[in-house]
């Protein structure tokens, strides 16, 4: 028994790891696009574009190759999603690099809102803990507002506008890679439950 427990575990283990990897490298790519605007705030309209567009494409295609790659079944359909959608905004964006600011601003506005709504829809998918789960709805309502506000006000100012795109891919980093680095955390104590539950109390 215990030896089939083992082999269950690292298999189980080894799929949800690429799954964890993907959340945790598309974490990063948020947070680099942040530090990117923080760091280079009088970025060129083309420069911004040419950045987001390779921001999208990679999570694009880091996602999609874990979801092609591991026979995982909960929350693979929302990678797929998550991943397709992001490929597809980054082939537009490449598409059109001399559109003008505010179609640049629709574009991340819409991306965000879709992404928000898989993202909330995932947090029931994957196979996380209360916590994790919290935190990945949160992420998601967080960017739904944000796309709400980019149509509400498009022509708050530029200096405004990249201080709302940096905060997005902060907030977006940080809650994957937390949610990454915890889902290994609940995955163990899954397993520890179930094959070693607590005895009973004596009567």
């Amino acid at each position: 028994m215990s030896s089939l427990f083992q082999q269950a575990q690292q298999a189980v283990g080894s799929e949800l790891k690429k799954v964890r990897w993907a959340l945790g490298i598309s974490g990063v790519l948020s947070i680099a696009l942040g530090v990117v605007i923080i760091i280079w705030p009088g970025i060129s309209l083309y420069s911004l574009v040419i950045v987001f567009g390779a921001f999208t494409l990679a999570r694009g295609v880091v996602g999609l190759m874990t979801a092609f790659s591991t026979n995982v079944g909960d929350g693979k359909s929302w990678l797929i999603a998550s991943s397709l959608l992001s490929i597809v905004v980054g082939v537009v964006v490449f598409f059109y690099t001399d559109m003008s600011a505010l179609a640049l601003l629709y574009v991340i506005g819409a991306y965000a809102i879709a992404l928000g709504i898989i993202a909330i829809g995932g947090a029931f998918y994957l196979p996380l803990d209360g916590g994790d789960t919290a935190l990945f709805v949160l992420s998601g309502i967080v960017s739904i507002l944000f796309g709400v506000v980019m149509f509400a006000e498009p022509g708050a100012g530029a200096l405004a506008v990249l201080a709302l795109i940096a905060a997005f891919a902060l907030v977006t980093g940080i809650t994957e890679i937390a949610v990454a680095i915890g889902a290994k955390r609940m995955l163990e104590n899954d397993f520890q439950r179930a094959f070693n539950p607590k005895p009973q109390a004596s009567t």
